[in-house]
């Protein structure tokens, strides 16, 4: 293999990776910002917020995909007697996305903090 093949393909391997990163801390954010909301609407005071919002990011790693969040945060709404459809749920949850994945892009810095 040339060296400038295996360069292009480390460099498509780096970009993979880079936005599989990116895409992690987005969703990470978004289920913090869930959290927060949905925190809210439950009438939750600070501190209590905060924690519940941890809860929502942590619930996030029980399967692929958006369901357990959505299962999780649909289930403590019924709990504390919120009314919330899974329809509105979900419109926060991709509203809430395009905040996140708009502040992880800002925050990046491509040669990280050790190149400063």
């Amino acid at each position: 293999m040339s060296d400038s093949f295996q360069d292009r393909e480390k460099s498509f391997e780096a970009k993979f990776k880079l936005e599989g990163e990116m895409l992690f801390k987005a969703q990470a954010r978004r289920n913090k910002y869930l959290g927060l909301w949905a925190a809210e609407k439950m009438g939750m005071t600070d501190t209590d917020a905060a924690a519940y919002a941890r809860t929502v990011v942590i619930s996030d790693l029980e399967e692929v995909g958006d369901e357990d969040v959505i299962r999780k945060v649909m289930g403590d709404f019924k709990t504390h007697n919120v009314t919330v459809s899974e329809a509105s749920l979900r419109t926060e949850l991709e509203r809430l996305m395009g905040i996140a994945i708009e502040e992880v892009k800002s925050d990046f810095d491509p040669l990280g903090s050790d190149h400063n």
